[in-house]
């Protein structure tokens, strides 16, 4: 099945949901207009469609090789790799002080959306690059910067994230790597890395690995974690490269799914590196990195989810089978049968508050770094921290539902890998599980992000989503009355659960544990639910104006309406689960749940 890029849906959602250009404001991205979003989007899925998204399957059936210490990547991909890089596509939010093109974080997300939904395995490796690359531009010295950060940024050459050790997965204050300093300012690493993504690969030239280790005299814990760079290949100050360097991949990971990604095990003995930093603050230093990916990685769900759809749509319409609920018709699409609508109706309204929950992240990051006003910087900084468990636990979560629900209306046949439904589904999986696992990002958001002026990111965010409920339930079309009055409960629920948890969450942290999951669900609803409220109210403007085409108008309408029963309706629910305590699971033993 192909894939087809939804440039309308993207733009909606960027013009008239999360609005782009308030970033603007203040003389940032001087060169931005709504001609360029276009183009960008429009060559965006031109690549995804045409050269990425033809690779998808033979990604999944060949998928990356490993042979006598090295890995090949999937035929086809490294030309594929090298469109992309030619187009500039790593450069577009990149700092122009290093060849990036400058462009907002939200049409960077956008536009990777694409790239995510034709080829997640392949649109893997691009994304670690980012990461590296903000690590680095934070982070680095000047020298680092200058010699790295252009040859990234062009997408000559990638980087990796290399954290997770055997022992030492998401408590990395028990990890191993070693340090040991040598005599030229430089270092030598030793030690073991596992699932590291786009660890080693024969697409680029060279490969940056960002590496968390300890030096000789480094106290135990968190605290004695420093962040080192170790290239692939050495090189000249003149960035020629050299010799390899002595690090190697052992293997790569045989995986449920994104076969065409390979996941290395890396190998360090005695790989010369730098530090990058300071000493002792390498964990910090990676949150930068951990921070982009996992924002990405919630495109990346969206993408996913956006593909399932699509394949799901198109078999919708092509199957006959049974009777139709509206003409009678025999037989007839089972786009016809209610429920099969349904469904669709639920993937694309949670793909839409999704994709926008991700976009309005984006915004905020931009605002957090260039708004002029400290007070706005301020807030725009807590917006984005609040944002990111939720854009990346959330819309994976999202990813894998819509995914489960495409194979289940391919029914039989999405059961069988030939109609690629199975493909999305095992792709899906594994976006809730890496960058940090959807629970992690639970505990995250209730935890750290809670704490900050002691609950005042969601305040705010609450006074931003109370006018949208208000004039969705006063709004002339009827239409929009439900989901108002849906979208208010829903801001009652994250009132009750959000004062509950920063009452518990001081004296009794396993309650307030407990219910972090079912928290960062409902705050990711209502913000999903408060999403699509204002594209309904947007889209009954161009409605009411007689703009474009009706039907896309009322279809938006449509998809609020339905997630408003469908998921809003559930949020004092959720609330109940938030605010239900641990004692259950404290009385429960292993053996007595029968291990």
């Amino acid at each position: 099945m192909t894939y087809r890029a939804p440039i309308r849906d993207l733009v909606f959602a960027l013009t008239d949901v999360v609005d782009i250009d308030q970033v603007c404001q203040g003389g940032a991205f001087a060169e931005f207009d709504h001609d360029l979003m276009q183009a960008v989007l429009d060559a965006a899925g031109d690549l995804a469609g045409g050269v990425m998204g033809p690779l998808n399957r033979i990604g999944d059936t060949h998928g990356a090789r490993y042979a006598n210490g090295k890995v090949t990547a999937v035929p086809g991909f490294a030309e594929a790799y090298k469109a992309f890089a030619q187009g500039g596509w790593n450069s577009l939010a990149a700092d122009p002080a290093y060849g990036g093109q400058g462009m907002p974080k939200a049409l960077e997300l956008a536009a990777f959306e694409t790239f995510h939904a034709a080829n997640m395995a392949l649109a893997l490796c691009p994304l670690l690059t980012q990461g590296a690359i903000e690590a680095i531009h934070a982070h680095g010295s000047e020298r680092q910067k200058s010699l790295y950060l252009p040859r990234m940024i062009s997408g000559e050459w990638t980087g990796t994230m290399n954290l997770t050790e055997p022992q030492s997965g998401s408590d990395l204050g028990t990890l191993t790597t070693r340090a040991e300093p040598g005599h030229d300012g430089t270092y030598r690493l030793y030690g073991q890395k596992i699932y590291i993504t786009w660890g080693d690969h024969d697409v680029a030239d060279n490969i940056i690995h960002l590496v968390l280790a300890r030096l000789p005299d480094a106290p135990e814990g968190v605290k004695g974690i420093s962040l080192f760079l170790a290239p692939k290949y050495l090189m000249a100050e003149d960035g020629t490269l050299g010799v390899a360097n002595a690090l190697r991949p052992g293997g790569i990971e045989h995986k449920l799914g994104i076969h065409g990604s390979p996941t290395c095990t890396m190998l360090f003995d005695g790989a010369k590196a730098e530090l990058v930093g300071q000493v002792g603050n390498g964990l910090a230093h990676m949150f930068t990195m951990m921070n982009s990916a996992r924002l990405n990685v919630g495109m990346q769900g969206v993408g996913i989810a956006e593909r399932a759809y699509q394949a799901a749509l198109t078999y919708a319409v092509d199957r006959k089978q049974g009777r139709s609920a509206w003409t009678g018709a025999h037989p007839a699409p089972i786009f016809d049968h209610p429920d099969v609508r349904r469904c669709l109706m639920i993937m694309k309204a949670k793909i839409e508050a999704a994709r926008a929950i991700c976009l309005a992240t984006g915004i905020a990051a931009d605002q957090a770094r260039l708004e002029v006003d400290p007070a706005g910087r301020e807030a725009a900084r807590l917006r984005e921290e609040l944002f990111v468990p939720v854009a990346k636990a959330w819309s994976t979560d999202v990813g894998v539902e819509v995914a489960s629900m495409g194979v289940q209306i391919h029914g039989g046949m999405g059961f069988i890998e030939d109609t690629g439904a199975a493909q999305h589904y095992r792709d899906a999986r594994i976006a809730p599980i890496y960058e940090g696992t959807n629970g992690i990002q639970a505990i995250d958001l209730m935890g750290r992000k809670l704490a900050m002026g002691n609950g005042e990111a969601v305040r705010q965010l609450i006074n931003d989503i109370w006018p949208t409920a208000s004039a969705l339930k006063g709004h002339d079309n009827a239409w929009l009355h439900t989901v108002g009055t849906r979208l208010e409960n829903g801001i009652a629920a994250v009132q009750a659960a959000t004062g509950w948890l920063i009452e518990r969450r001081g004296h009794a942290q396993p309650d307030a544990l407990a219910g972090a999951a079912a928290y960062l669900k409902l705050l990711g609803d209502v913000m999903g639910g408060w999403m699509l409220g204002k594209g309904a109210l947007a889209a009954a403007r161009h409605l009411a104006a007689g703009e474009g085409d009706a039907a896309y108008w009322r279809t938006k309408i449509g998809l609020a309406r339905i997630y408003s029963e469908h998921v809003l309706a559930q949020a004092p629910g959720l609330t109940a689960a938030v605010t239900q305590g641990s004692a259950d699971l404290f009385n429960i033993t292993a053996e007595s749940m029968g291990a």
